[in-house]
């Protein structure tokens, strides 16, 4: 334990034994000057904070005050009532500040515990009871303020969890502050009952133990009783002005001082105003001239100087922002920044502000943070924050998405219809306007309100504008999300999985494997469509064969075989049997004659003429499977399996080709066609 903890804990326990055992005179004296110092320590403090967090331990703090304010009344109770003596600090609060009369010094004592439990105590209680409400009841919004931000890049993701922290701790703040400023009132109470006990059992003492006169015992510790209620009600006081300030503190770039003296007297003019009035009244009122003009010519004077410092500020402020953006313009790092592109934009023309404006009702914002989370479980990385920009240059219904500045999609919405799509029997009675689906080509319709119901009716899925480019946005970033996925993101999942599996990365990463080597094995994998989350599984597989060999489509084709229960589960569905198209022996033959092998790997090298035979036969039989209601899926022996997907990916991208060994033996599978030539 370090020594300011262990003197935190012996002040603590010190506090607790004052209540217990006597202490001379002389002690008190000491401990009641160090009370008048923290105290007015602390409202110092209070004042010069800029933010409320800045003084954190201040709840903590106002009670191990007050515990120490209470047992310093019990100390002093103590030794009044047992030797009508309360140190040389009682004394002359007793005496001096109220001039030894008791009368005034009990009218004293009263006055301030008027304005301290009246005034600032009870309003310190209601604004911290407010605000921790308030507090509460804004941190959804705020979370949420923080996502959007987030999301469209202006804050990173350290910034994002510091300011969810700070938003933390403010609600807890501001909550223990609700606490908290009941001990300051039960404090003002817990002084007027000690003093009232001074006084009466001072009186019954001094008559009774003391051998007192009326008059003596009343004056006595009437005095005594005074001088200690001031010298403890004061600090008291200046710690619930502290907890005023603090708890009615707003977030700003100054402290109070700062903020009273930029803010009040920010507009000078005013003060010739109140001048003329204090002139007026000494002039026509019986307060004469003698006392106000002086008092109006300062304030006069004042106000002329401020005036000419805000001119001078106003200036140089001119001065220097044009020299800031002279000198902005011609800084190279200005110039740099201009050059660096957005992994992912997405921009909409004016008419589709509405999606993205929270204030209009539109979520956009909160359904990008939910693509971004189920794109991370779905394919195992986190896509990069996602620009989004409103662009007048587009049509006012119109949409494109941007990768890396180059437009790969776009779309065009109406905001009041919804969009409809039937499942191949169109039925005449749903009108509407006739559109294509986005995300996936199919015909659709725009339907008002009304018609959307009968749409529903009439089978046909109906959703609405937000849920339409949702799910184009999702299937975009699927499709190019070999694209995004860079060295530097490949990087942060590396080093997410060495937290666990440290052996591994070390065994794999940089011996055997580069990190640019991995990032192109993931991107095979997402160029399939294949969730890259297992990166456990996908590693221990390369550092397994990446001894062997260094081709990454070899590498590639060994972890897809490593990842056959996945791969089954995404094409299998539960009691179905798996409906593919298999690679016919001539197939099979031709490709396997077309390769050649040279030092950095196989190659399929074939005429144009065979390339555009196989190309036939593929689409022969993807559109026979089409028409027979199944998706088409290519099965072939594993050794070819790439190289047929390269010709399947010429014609038809998004059709699976899988091999033997990606399939788990307990599957059942249906062939429904044969590909030959």
């Amino acid at each position: 334990m370090k020594l300011k903890d262990f003197a935190v804990l012996a002040a603590v326990i010190m506090i607790v034994v004052m209540m217990v055992i006597p202490l001379p005179t002389m002690l008190l004296d000491f401990l009641l000057i160090i009370n008048l110092s923290l105290s007015l320590t602390i409202l110092l403090v209070a004042m010069n904070t800029k933010e409320p967090l800045e003084f954190s331990i201040f709840p903590s703090l106002l009670l191990l005050t007050t515990l120490f304010r209470l047992a310093l009344n019990v100390s002093t109770t103590r030794s009044i009532l047992s030797s009508a003596d309360g140190g040389k600090v009682i004394e002359a609060f007793g005496s001096f500040v109220v001039g030894g009369n008791y009368v005034v010094g009990f009218v004293v004592f009263l006055i301030l515990i008027i304005i301290q439990f009246v005034v600032i105590t009870k309003g310190s209680e209601r604004v911290a009871e407010v605000a921790a409400r308030f507090t509460l009841d804004a941190m959804p919004g705020k979370q949420m303020s923080i996502d959007a931000d987030l999301n469209t890049g202006m804050i990173s993701d350290q910034e994002a969890r510091e300011r969810r922290r700070n938003v933390e701790r403010e609600a807890d703040f501001y909550g223990a502050m609700d606490g908290a400023s009941k001990f300051v009132k039960g404090d003002a109470i817990a002084g007027i009952i000690i003093f009232i006990i001074n006084v009466l059992g001072g009186f019954v003492i001094g008559t009774t133990i003391h051998d007192m006169g009326f008059a003596e015992s009343a004056s006595t510790f009437t005095l005594l009783s005074v001088g200690d209620g001031l010298v403890s009600q004061i600090p008291a006081l200046l710690i619930s002005t502290a907890t005023g300030i603090v708890v009615t503190r707003a977030a700003s770039d100054g402290n109070l001082g700062e903020d009273i003296t930029s803010q009040i007297f920010s507009y000078p003019k005013l003060l010739y105003i109140v001048a003329g009035t204090i002139g007026l009244l000494g002039l026509f009122t019986p307060i004469g001239i003698f006392t106000s003009w002086p008092l109006a010519a300062i304030i006069a004077f004042g106000g002329y100087q401020m005036q000419r410092a805000q001119q001078k500020n106003q200036e140089e402020a001119v001065v220097e922002t044009e020299g800031e953006e002279t000198e902005g313009l011609s800084r190279t790092e200005n110039v740099m920044s201009l050059l660096q592109v957005d992994p992912i934009e997405f921009e909409f023309g004016y008419g589709l502000i509405p999606l993205a404006d929270a204030k209009q009702g539109g979520d956009l914002l909160d359904r990008v943070v939910m693509i971004r989370r189920q794109f991370a479980l779905e394919m195992g990385f986190l896509v990069p924050v996602i620009r989004i920009r409103d662009n007048i240059q587009l049509k006012p219904n119109e949409y494109v998405i941007k990768l890396k500045g180059n437009q790969v999609a776009k779309g065009e919405i109406l905001l009041d219809h919804y969009l409809a799509m039937s499942h191949g029997m169109d039925d005449e009675e749903i009108v509407g306007i006739e559109t294509i689906e986005p995300a996936f080509g199919m015909p659709a319709l725009w339907v008002n309100e009304e018609m959307k119901e009968r749409a529903e009716l009439y089978g046909y899925t109906v959703v609405d504008p937000p849920s339409a480019v949702a799910t184009h946005l999702t299937e975009v970033i699927k499709k190019y999300a070999h694209e995004v996925l860079s060295r530097q993101l490949t990087k942060q999942l590396i080093d997410h999985l060495k937290e666990t599996h440290p052996a591994l990365v070390d065994e794999l990463i940089p011996s055997m494997l580069s990190v640019g080597d991995v990032q192109r094995v993931l991107q095979n994998l997402l160029r399939e469509k294949i969730s890259i989350r297992d990166l456990i599984t996908i590693f221990e597989t390369l550092a397994d064969y990446a001894s062997y060999t260094k081709n990454i489509q070899v590498l590639t084709e060994y972890v897809r075989q490593a990842l056959s229960r996945q791969i089954t589960q995404q094409y299998a569905k539960p009691g179905e049997p798996i409906q593919v198209l298999t690679a016919g022996s001539s197939l099979e033959k031709r490709i396997t004659d077309g390769l050649q092998q040279t030092e950095q790997g196989q190659y399929l090298t074939l005429d144009p003429e065979s390339v555009h035979r196989i190309h036939e036969a593929l689409s022969e039989q993807f559109q026979r499977s089409l028409q027979l209601g199944a998706q088409p899926i290519l099965l072939t022996t594993p050794a070819i399996r790439m190289h047929i997907r390269q010709l399947v990916e010429r014609i038809m991208p998004d059709v699976p080709v899988l091999s033997y060994n990606e399939l788990e033996p307990d599957v059942e599978v249906q062939n429904i066609g044969v590909v030959n030539l």
